[in-house]
């Protein structure tokens, strides 16, 4: 049973930077394609950024295009998402998940707990 577990989370002002990661356990990801989603409360759970099994193909929302990076490392069964020129609009609880490709949360199997991301203004 593979576990996903975030890090990276917290508090940051407008315009500035934060890393999130993703660690996995139980189990190799390497096989599998891997996201980031994001929710606020009272909200469904938004695809935020997704990558191949291999990291060869990435795929982002339109919102966070150009300012987030997904990236991935096998060897460490690690993933994550460098998030640039934050804004208050992205305050909301980040989940990594492992499963398939695309951007509908059924296409994964995994999830982390979250993390939370506040933007302050």
């Amino acid at each position: 049973q593979v576990q996903l577990v975030e890090s990276g989370g917290g508090l940051v002002q407008a315009g500035g930077s934060l890393r999130l990661s993703c660690a996995a356990s139980g189990g190799a990801i390497g096989n599998y394609g891997m996201a980031w989603f994001r929710q606020v409360p009272g909200k469904d759970r938004e695809f935020v950024a997704g990558i191949t099994w291999s990291g060869s193909y990435t795929s982002y929302a339109n919102s966070v295009k150009g300012r987030f990076t997904i990236s991935r490392d096998n060897a460490k069964n690690t993933m994550w998402l460098q998030m640039n020129s934050l804004n208050s609009e992205d305050t909301a609880v980040y989940y990594c998940a492992l499963g398939s490709t695309g951007s509908g949360p059924s296409a994964y199997e995994y999830w982390g707990q979250g993390t939370q991301v506040t933007v302050s203004s």
